[in-house]
């Protein structure tokens, strides 16, 4: 098929080279703009963008798509269909309506559960049992259009938000080319009324352990967050990622250290913090970095 792609990100990136290895023609990528990164705070281009000039496709960047020059540009194209993954920009209906099978979104839940902007992030957090990716028709709702196919995984008690995400990534790809090789195989499916849930985008202060909730609960923090951007803690009067957790016996004034090997008192049982990272440092083994910068029983976490 003629397509457009349009993401952004490495997961959206994943899908794209599935496309491309594939045999569809791809005429244009739409990706974000580059955006200042690094220490040096250049602006740098996305994952998207780059797997695209690797493979001498036209891209573009526009800042957004309601202009109606950059709608007209989009239905010159004259494209089959538009894949999009994580874009980040509102699709305009012009913008929807130009292919002519319509714009073909991957997204990283079972729909309707998790409709919105981290679903990856919201199953983990809410201790679902299982997850996956629905391949769905985009009309100008939020994540409400038709279903056309599903695939489910698993989520774990050693599942972290980099693997799921890498996991979903390769999912999401492999049914987006299944579905584009048989369309009439696949008929829309409305998303049903029951079910639907809204997955936030992430704040920041979601990043920091409350030490006051169950142990049960801060593990999937620490799971969902791992390993970026990382939940974290302040420790000896640091900012430090905890980047991997197991339940521990024991119990005391959450947020207290109950031995020498960081098992944390929570609100409900404890947790022995078993990956660390200091700011500036790498991520270590917990038994290793207390060798050198102790954490004493007694010591209190904030």
């Amino acid at each position: 098929m003629r397509l457009a792609f349009m993401g952004t990100p490495v997961f959206a990136a994943v899908a794209l080279q599935a496309l491309i290895d594939a045999g569809h023609e791809i005429a244009a990528v739409y990706a974000q703009p580059a955006r200042p990164a690094g220490r040096g705070q250049k602006p740098q281009p996305s994952p998207v963008e780059n797997l695209a000039r690797q493979h001498g496709l036209p891209v573009f960047t526009p800042i957004s798509l309601k202009a109606p020059e950059e709608q007209a540009a989009f239905a010159a194209l004259n494209l089959d269909a538009a894949v999009v993954a994580a874009y980040g920009l509102i699709l305009p209906r012009a913008v929807l309506e130009a292919p002519k099978r319509g714009c073909f979104n991957i997204h990283g839940s079972l729909l309707p559960r998790w409709r919105g902007a981290a679903p990856i992030q919201r199953a983990i957090l809410a201790g679902d049992a299982a997850t996956g990716i629905t391949i769905m028709q985009m009309e100008a709702g939020l994540d409400t259009g038709p279903m056309l196919l599903k695939g489910v995984l698993p989520i774990t008690a050693e599942t972290t938000g980099g693997s799921l995400h890498d996991a979903l990534a390769d999912l999401g790809a492999r049914l987006m080319v299944q579905y584009l090789a048989d369309p009439a195989a696949y008929p829309p499916e409305v998303q049903p009324e029951d079910g639907v849930t809204y997955a936030a985008k992430i704040d920041k202060a979601e990043l920091k352990l409350d030490w006051s909730l169950p142990a049960g609960q801060l593990d999937r923090v620490i799971r969902t967050f791992a390993p970026k951007p990382g939940a974290w803690a302040e420790i000896n009067g640091e900012r430090v990622k905890v980047l991997a957790a197991v339940p521990a016996p024991g119990s005391g004034v959450p947020g207290t250290a109950l031995d020498d090997a960081v098992t944390i008192a929570t609100g409900e049982g404890a947790l022995r913090l078993t990956h660390l990272q200091r700011p500036g440092k790498g991520p270590v083994a917990a038994a290793d970095l207390l060798r050198g910068w102790p954490v004493p029983a007694g010591t209190l976490l904030h």
